[in-house]
């Protein structure tokens, strides 16, 4: 998670891949909080040139809701095994 939290704007949450992401995503958005997929990997194939990996996908929340998303977050983690 980020350090350095803009209370404006949106936060790095998780980075993982695309399968834990969408994962992640389902369980935040059912709780009502906003997601972004940052997929840098994807976006530079769509315009001709590779960056970042196939396994680095971002998701990003709001900064507000990184207190709610928490506890969501701790329990995704411990039960990915």
């Amino acid at each position: 998670m980020e350090k350095d939290i803009k209370k404006d704007g949106y936060v790095h949450l998780y980075s993982g891949s695309e399968v834990r992401v969408i994962l992640l995503k389902g369980l935040l958005e059912d709780k009502g909080i906003q997601t972004i997929v940052q997929n840098d990997y994807q976006s530079g194939i769509s315009v001709g040139f590779a960056g970042g990996t196939v396994n680095t996908i971002r998701l990003k929340i709001h900064a507000t809701d990184l207190e709610l998303a928490k506890p969501i977050l701790e329990d995704f983690i411990q039960n990915q095994q």
